[in-house]
This record gives C-alpha cells, sequence and structure tokens, in this order.
C-alpha cells in the first residue's frame, strides 16, 4: 500500500456548527433509506455524527468497529483495532455504517469487506473515495485536510499586529480555488 502524507495540504477547518449542520443533512438523506436496525460507527471519526445521526433517525443501537489507517496526517496500512459484534450486526443487513469522512475509500473497503450489505455514509467525500460509500453530503477536494473540531486545539492568539515582529514580511497575495 502506498503511504500518503497530507502534511503539506490546503487545511480547511471545520466548526463544530457547520460539522453538526451537515451531519444533520446526511440524516436527511437518510431518513428515505430506513428504517434501519443500527448505526456501526467507524471509530474515532465515525463517533459523533454517528450520535447525531442517531439521534436524527431514532436509532438506539449503536455498534462500534475500531479501523485505523491514519497516523496524524499520513496514511499507511488498515488496521481493525476493535472488531464487529458479528452477533448483533451480521453481514450488515440493516445497519447503517458511519464515518466522517470517505478520503480514498481505504478504510471504507476494509469496513465493507466486514459488513457488505450495510448502507455505507460518511458526511464528506474525497473524488478518490466516493464510490466507496453509498451516501454523503458534502463533497471535498482530494488535496484538502479537513481540520475537524475535535482535533483542533483552540487557544488564545495574539492580534496580528503585535506579531509582525515574529512573522517578517507580509505574505504575497494569494487566490485559493476551493
Amino acid at each position: 500500500m502506498q503511504t500518503r502524507d497530507y502534511t503539506s495540504a490546503l487545511y480547511i477547518p471545520i466548526a463544530w456548527e457547520l460539522f453538526h449542520r451537515d451531519s444533520r443533512a446526511l440524516a436527511h438523506r437518510l431518513m428515505s433509506r430506513g428504517p434501519f436496525k443500527g448505526i456501526v460507527a467507524v471509530t474515532r471519526g465515525g463517533l459523533i455524527p454517528s450520535s447525531i445521526i442517531a439521534r436524527e433517525l431514532d436509532i438506539r443501537v449503536v455498534e462500534s468497529v475500531g479501523v485505523a489507517s491514519y497516523d496524524d496526517r499520513s496514511q499507511g496500512e488498515v488496521k481493525v483495532l476493535k472488531d464487529l459484534n458479528r452477533a448483533l450486526v451480521g453481514d450488515g443487513e440493516g445497519w447503517l455504517v458511519i464515518d466522517d469522512l470517505v478520503d480514498s475509500g481505504v478504510t471504507a473497503r476494509a469496513v465493507r469487506k466486514m459488513l457488505p450489505k450495510a448502507h455505507m455514509a460518511t458526511v464528506y467525500a474525497k473524488p478518490e473515495g466516493q464510490a466507496e460509500v453509498d451516501s454523503f453530503v458534502v463533497a471535498v477536494r482530494q488535496d484538502v485536510w479537513l481540520l475537524f473540531p475535535w482535533d483542533a486545539d483552540l487557544q488564545p492568539n495574539e492580534p496580528l499586529v503585535r506579531q509582525q515582529k515574529d512573522l517578517g514580511p507580509a505574505p504575497a497575495e494569494r487566490h485559493l480555488d476551493l
């Protein structure tokens, strides 16, 4: 497997309110697909949207599967850290799998092998992974790294004018094509 490094990617911070709104939009899209027996949250990123979607769809049974393919911002091999309760979810028929993002599709493919009949949904989807999920609400460019609110550290900062001595000359004008 090829390792991906997103350390120099374009960063887009996602505020809690925006993430909540996008998760509710996904729930709205999923309403016509249900009812579902339960949700399988892909940890860690799928835990928070699973909670929001479980509330919106009135689902009380939430299972989790621990799958890791990222170490900070570098993607590598998929590791299953916590397996599913197979007696509960079976092959996934009637179950909804939730994750925050599908990027390259590596994690989604691994979970799909475990739950081939589940409906897989993510809040955000990059082009390389979109075909691996059944539903998503927000398309994201492949070269963008989403900074989710649970990964951000809110702390006070000095106004730019006070930081000027540490920043050096003002940066050249840039145009971002988002």
